[in-house]
């Protein structure tokens, strides 16, 4: 019975000690993609209706439907109660945002996060001093309405 127990735990033993080198042959196999975009090679653009807000694009288009983007509101900015078509999960890369939800306003430092869903109102703004940057993954089209339903600015 021990001779039994002992084979098994040999092969398992040898099994597990030449796996990693069956996952790393397969993981070269696999190929993929990279996308590496140094801060330099960003190319940002101001945003219509909302002066000093700018947006770089980093995979897909806002205009049409799901994108990831980072968006830069000055110091100091404020926009005033709104929503969003599309859901969005966002991550604060610089500065401090602050949201007023609910009549309870929130600071979000840099290294937080936030996601805003099925078109939940909401007042922003970057707190003084330093530029708020965001890194956003919208799954639709980018817009801001503003509490009557409109459009914040018509597009360029």
């Amino acid at each position: 019975m021990y001779k039994g127990i002992t084979a098994a735990l040999a092969m398992t033993a040898a099994a597990t000690a030449f796996a990693p080198y069956g996952i790393a042959k397969d993981t070269k196999k696999m190929g993929g993609s990279a996308v590496l975009s140094p801060v330099g090679t960003l190319k940002w653009s101001d945003v219509a209706g909302f002066p000093g807000v700018q947006m770089t694009v980093l995979q897909g288009n806002p205009d049409k439907g799901p994108h990831h983007s980072m968006l830069k509101l000055p110091g100091g900015f404020t926009a005033p109660l709104h929503h969003h078509t599309s859901d969005h999960y966002v991550t604060v890369v610089a500065g401090t945002v602050v949201f007023t939800v609910d009549g309870k306003e929130t600071k979000l430092p840099a290294g937080s996060y936030f996601s805003f869903i099925g078109k939940k109102q909401h007042i922003t703004k970057c707190e003084s001093g330093p530029d708020c940057v965001l890194s956003v993954d919208s799954r639709g089209k980018w817009d801001v309405l503003l509490d009557d339903g409109k459009p914040a600015a018509k597009k360029k």
